[in-house]
C-alpha cells in the first residue's frame, strides 16, 4: 500500500474491473493526483482480457497470460481494492451498495462491469447453458468440460448458441483444445460433435460478406453443424429446442449472444437503453447524473451508438481517466467521440486469423501471430509495470476543488497538528462513525461503548478467571473493513489458545487525518469489519480511543473468561514427549505481504492469505480442548519456530518439525525465493541457534518460512498421539482444511537446541 502525506479530499469509486477501468488505473499509477483516492471495487481478483480468451481455451495460453492481476494493478496505482460485488447504488447518498460489506462513498463514481447475459428470456438456459460472461464461471465450467474429456473420453455433443463474432471464434477454440487433447489420449477426435446455432440469416452478420464467408467454409471443413434462423426457445438437461420445435441433442450448451445490462443498474435511477445498458453522454457522464460515469460494454453512448467490442473499451480508458480528474477540478470534462470502424481479427482456433474493417477482409498464419503480438504487447501494459518508488513526503499541491468548511478541513488536515489530547479524532465524526455499530449485547457488560460514562463496566462471574491480552498493528492493506476483521482476529487468537472465551474488547485506533467525511468513513469501515469478527466471538466491544496518526493502525485490548481450575487452561508450557505437533493455518503471511509492497506476487495469493488471516480460531480452540490437547498457541510475529521453542523451553522438551509437511500459503515459496522477505524476518532469523544441525536443511525451499512473521495466523497444538488423527479429522470438518500434522514432541536431549527440522 501506498502511503503519502495528502489527505484523502475526494473518492473516486471504479465499480468493475474492465477493460476501461484498468486504463483508469494505470494513468492514475503513471500520474497520480494529489489529494484523489481510488477505490476498485470488483468481484473478481484476475480480469481477462477478452482478446486474447479465445487463445487461452484453445490452449495457446496459460490462465496468466490472459488475465489482468487487478489487486497488483491497485497497488501500483495507490488504489484501494475491494474484492466484493455491487448490488445497488444510492446516488442520494453517493454511495454503492455491497453484497457483503458496509456502503462505499463516492464523490465520482464510474461503471464498466461489461454485459449480463439474458437466460431468463430462453427457459431453462439459466439451468442448463453456460454463459460466457461472467467469465469466472464459464471458466470453472470450461475446466471442467476438459477434465470430462480427458478423464472419460467418449462421444460428445457441444453446441453454441450466437452465430456473432464472439461465438464463432470460441467455437473453433474449443473444438481445437478438446480435439488436441483427445489425440494425446491416442483417442479418436471425431468422437466430439460440434454445432452452431444463430437466428440470423449467416454467421458474423455484423462482418462484411466475404468475412462471413471466410468464416462459414472453416465451419464447414472443421465439421460444424450450423444452424441458421434457428433461434433458441429452450434448454435442458438433454439440449435445446429451437422456434420450430426441433430438439437438438447436447451435453453441454455453451450460450454466447448478446447479453444486457445488469438487472440492479433498473434501481439506480440511472437513464438505460432498450437493452438495459447505461446511457452517456460524449464525456462518458450519465445522461442523469454528471457525478457517475460509465464505459465498456455497460455503457451506451447516446450520440455515437457503436456495437459491443473490447476496442472501445480499451480506447475509452484515456478519455475516461481524463473527465473523472477534470470534473474533480471543477474543469470542463472533453468530449470522446469513438472511430466509426476498427479492426477485428477473429482468430479460428489453430492459430490462424481472420481480419476484418468494413468492407475488408483478410486471413492467414500471419495475422494470428501479428493479433498474438498486439494482445501480448497490451497485457504487459498492466502486467509488466514500473517498480514502485518511496513516495516523496510532500508532493504536489492538490488541485481538487475545495470550498467553505472543507477547505478550512482540508488546510487544517495539512498543518502541524496538535498532540497529546488534541491529537484525538473529533467527537461529533467518532460518535457519527460508531453510532451505527451494534455490539453483542453481554448480560455480564453493566456499561458499554454507546453509555456516556468514562469507562465500560463489565462483571466477573462466579468461577471465572480472567484471561487479558493486548495486540496493536499498522495497516498493510487499504482495505480498512478487512483491516478491521483481521486485527480483531488477531487479537482473539491469544484468548483462544488459551482454551477461553472472549468476553469484551477495548479497540485502539489511529486514523490518518483528512475531511471528516473521509475520516469518519474509515473509522467505520474499519470498526464495522472488526465488529463482525467480535460478534462472531460473543465479545463485546465496549470502548477504545482514536486518535490521528500518519498510517492507519488498530488494536484491541481483549478480555476473556477462563474456568479457574488450572486443568482448563491450555499453556505453552505443557508439551509431553510422545505428543504430536498440529498446526490449523497455513504459514507465509509475511513475506507474502512484503511481496506485494514490491508488486511481486499474484492476487489470488493475497486473496488466500486475506481468507486465512480472516478466519476466526475460535472453533479450532475448541475442536484441539476436546481432543485433549496438551499445550498451545496462537502463531504471530515470532514466526513458527519462535512460537514452537517458546512452548519447548517451560515444557522442558525437544521438538522435531518435518518440513514438508507444512501447510503452506500458495506463492510462499517463490517469493521467500526471490529473496523477499518481512521486516521482522531478521529478528526471527536470530533463533537459529535454536535449530540443531540447521546445516542439514539450509537449502530446503521451505526453510526460511519458519522464521515468517504471521499475521492472525493458526493454532499450533501439542496433542496425544492417539487423539492426532482424530484431531485433525474434526479440525478439518470444521472448515480448517489445511491443517496438519507437522512434527512431533521428544524427551529433552543432551544437545543445547531444542529443535530439529526434518526435510
Amino acid at each position: 500500500m501506498q502511503n503519502t502525506q495528502q489527505p484523502v479530499l475526494r473518492d473516486i469509486v471504479l465499480v468493475g474491473g474492465g477493460h476501461s477501468h484498468v486504463g483508469v488505473l494505470r494513468r492514475f499509477g503513471m500520474k497520480p493526483a494529489p489529494g484523489i483516492r481510488l477505490t476498485l471495487i470488483c468481484r473478481d481478483t484476475h480480469t481477462p482480457y477478452s482478446g486474447m480468451l479465445p487463445g487461452y481455451v484453445a490452449g495457446h495460453y496459460a490462465y496468466d497470460d490472459v488475465h489482468i492481476d487487478l489487486r497488483r494493478l491497485a497497488e501500483f496505482a495507490g488504489a484501494r481494492f475491494l474484492r466484493t460485488e455491487a448490488t445497488g447504488i444510492d446516488r442520494a447518498g453517493q454511495q454503492v451498495i455491497c453484497s457483503d460489506r458496509p456502503a462505499i462513498p463516492y464523490d465520482r463514481l464510474s461503471i464498466n462491469i461489461g454485459s449480463t447475459p439474458k437466460l431468463s428470456n430462453t427457459g431453462g438456459a439459466a439451468d442448463h447453458a453456460v454463459a460466457v460472461k461472467p467469465i469466472h464461471r464459464f471458466n470453472d465450467r470450461w475446466l471442467a468440460l476438459l477434465e470430462r474429456v480427458r478423464s472419460t473420453p467418449g462421444p460428445m455433443r457441444i453446441a453454441v448458441v450466437g452465430g456473432g463474432a464472439g461465438g464463432v471464434e470460441l467455437l473453433l477454440a474449443m473444438q481445437h483444445r478438446l480435439r488436441s487433447e483427445l489425440k494425446a489420449l491416442k483417442q479418436n477426435p471425431d468422437l466430439l460433435a460440434f454445432a452452431l446455432f444463430t437466428r440470423g440469416r449467416t454467421v458474423l452478420p455484423t462482418h462484411a460478406l466475404n468475412v462471413q464467408r471466410r468464416f462459414a467454409r472453416v465451419l464447414g471443413e472443421r465439421g460444424v453443424a450450423v444452424h441458421c434462423n434457428a433461434e433458441v426457445a429452450g434448454v435442458d438437461a438433454t439440449g435445446l429446442t429451437t422456434v420450430d420445435g426441433q430438439h437438438h441433442h447436447a451435453d453441454e450448451v455453451v450460450w454466447v449472444t448478446r447479453a444486457g445490462g445488469a438487472p440492479w443498474l433498473r434501481d439506480t435511477g440511472l437513464a438505460l437503453d432498450d437493452s438495459g445498458f447505461i446511457q452517456v453522454t460524449d464525456t462518458l457522464q450519465t445522461v442523469t447524473d454528471p457525478n457517475v460515469f460509465a464505459a465498456g460494454d455497460i455503457a451506451s453512448m447516446v450520440n455515437h451508438p457503436r456495437e459491443k467490442a473490447g476496442v472501445f473499451a480499451v480506447r475509452q480508458g484515456r478519455p475516461l481517466a481524463r473527465n473523472l480528474r477534470l470534473s474533480l477540478e471543477d474543469r470542463e470534462p472533453q468530449p470522446y467521440r469513438p472511430q466509426r470502424h476498427w479492426l477485428a481479427l477473429i482468430s479460428t482456433g489453430d492459430q490462424y486469423a481472420v481480419a476484418s474493417r468494413g468492407p475488408f477482409g483478410a486471413e492467414g498464419a500471419a495475422l494470428w501471430r501479428w493479433k498474438d503480438w498486439i494482445d501480448r504487447r497490451f497485457m504487459a501494459r498492466f502486467n509488466e509495470l514500473p517498480a514502485m518508488e518511496e513516495p516523496a513526503r510532500r508532493g504536489p499541491r492538490s488541485r481538487v476543488a475545495l470550498e467553505g468548511e472543507e477547505a478550512k478541513q482540508a488546510i487544517s488536515a495539512v498543518a502541524m497538528r496538535c498532540g497529546g489530547c488534541g491529537a484525538k479524532v473529533g467527537a461529533s465524526t467518532l460518535s457519527r462513525a460508531l453510532g451505527a455499530l451494534q455490539p453483542v449485547d453481554r448480560e455480564d457488560v453493566l456499561i458499554g461503548l454507546h453509555a456516556p460514562d468514562d469507562a465500560a463496566v463489565v462483571r466477573v462471574p462466579p468461577g471465572k478467571a480472567m484471561v487479558h491480552t493486548v495486540d496493536f498493528f499498522r495497516a498493510f492493506i487499504d482495505d480498512p473493513y478487512i483491516f478491521g476483521q483481521i486485527a480483531a482476529n488477531h487479537a482473539l487468537g491469544d484468548i483462544f489458545a488459551m482454551g477461553a472465551e472472549a468476553q469484551t474488547a477495548t479497540a485502539v485506533a489511529t486514523v490518518p487525518q483528512g475531511l471528516e467525511s473521509k475520516v469518519e468513513d474509515t473509522v467505520y469501515q474499519m470498526m464495522a469489519g472488526a465488529l463482525e469478527i467480535l460478534n462472531d466471538a460473543d465479545c463485546a466491544l465496549v470502548g477504545g480511543h482514536t486518535g490521528e496518526g500518519q498510517e492507519l493502525a488498530l488494536g484491541f485490548a481483549i478480555n476473556g473468561l477462563i474456568d479457574d481450575q488450572a486443568d482448563h487452561i491450555m499453556r505453552k508450557g505443557g508439551m509431553q514427549p510422545g505428543n504430536v505437533l498440529i498446526l490449523t493455518k497455513p504459514i507465509g503471511t509475511g513475506t507474502l505481504f512484503a511481496a506485494h509492497a514490491r508488486l511481486a506476487t499474484r492476487g489470488r495469493w493475497i486473496d488466500e492469505a486475506l481468507r486465512s488471516m480472516r478466519h476466526s480460531n475460535r472453533l479450532a480452540a475448541q475442536c484441539l480442548h476436546r481432543q485433549g490437547a496438551t499445550a498451545c498457541t496462537d502463531l504471530t510475529g515470532f514466526g513458527l519456530l519462535g512460537h514452537l521453542v517458546e512452548m519447548t523451553r517451560p515444557s522442558e522438551v525437544d521438538a522435531t518439525l518435518t518440513l514438508s509437511a507444512l501447510p503452506v500459503l500458495e506463492g510462499a515459496e517463490e517469493t521467500v525465493a526471490a529473496g523477499i522477505l518481512s521486516s521482522l524476518q531478521p529478528a526471527n532469523v536470530r533463533l537459529r541457534r535454536a535449530i540443531r544441525h540447521a546445516e542439514t536443511v539450509l537449502d530446503h525451499p521451505r526453510y526460511p518460512l519458519v522464521f515468517d512473521p504471521q499475521t492472525a495466523g493458526g493454532l499450533l497444538a501439542s496433542v496425544p498421539a492417539e487423539q492426532a488423527d482424530a484431531c485433525v479429522r474434526e479440525l478439518k470438518d470444521l472448515g480448517y482444511p489445511h491443517t496438519a500434522i507437522i512434527g512431533q514432541v521428544e524427551p529433552q536431549g543432551d544437545a543445547l537446541e531444542p529443535v530439529q527440522l526434518k526435510p
